[in-house]
């Protein structure tokens, strides 16, 4: 039995950004399920329930900083697209969405911050 929440993480292993979110998340006192953001990409009906969940903008859900995201030149190209379209496109492709991405099913968080973790993830017990 664990004394926190069962989260789930949407990560990347060579991520240093999400190593230290598993960490903090961990430390904590949560029981930390990863997914692999890249292996096991969340489906678009995922995506969508944390979207709901969150009540945030699913431009949020981005990762704006990668690689992926400037060589498809999205950043002029989201605007006219669908969010059904934004949602297949990020399920397509793992390294375009913004990580790590830590849900419990009530609460989502997206990216790392030591101090929403703290609100969100801190003592759940």
């Amino acid at each position: 039995m664990t004394t926190g929440n069962q989260l789930t993480i949407f990560e990347y292993p060579k991520c240093s950004t999400c190593k230290a979110a598993i960490k903090s998340l961990k430390a904590k006192g949560n029981d930390v399920v990863s997914r692999h953001i890249v292996e096991q990409t969340p489906t678009a009906e995922e995506l969508k329930q944390l979207l709901n969940i969150s009540g945030m903008d699913i431009k949020k859900l981005f990762n704006t900083s990668g690689d992926v995201y400037r060589e498809l030149g999205l950043k002029d190209k989201l605007a006219s697209m669908s969010e059904e379209e934004k949602l297949n496109l990020l399920a397509s492709n793992g390294m375009l969405i913004k990580r790590p991405i830590v849900t419990n099913g009530k609460e989502v968080t997206v990216g790392y911050k030591e101090d929403s973790y703290e609100q969100t993830w801190g003592n759940h017990e």
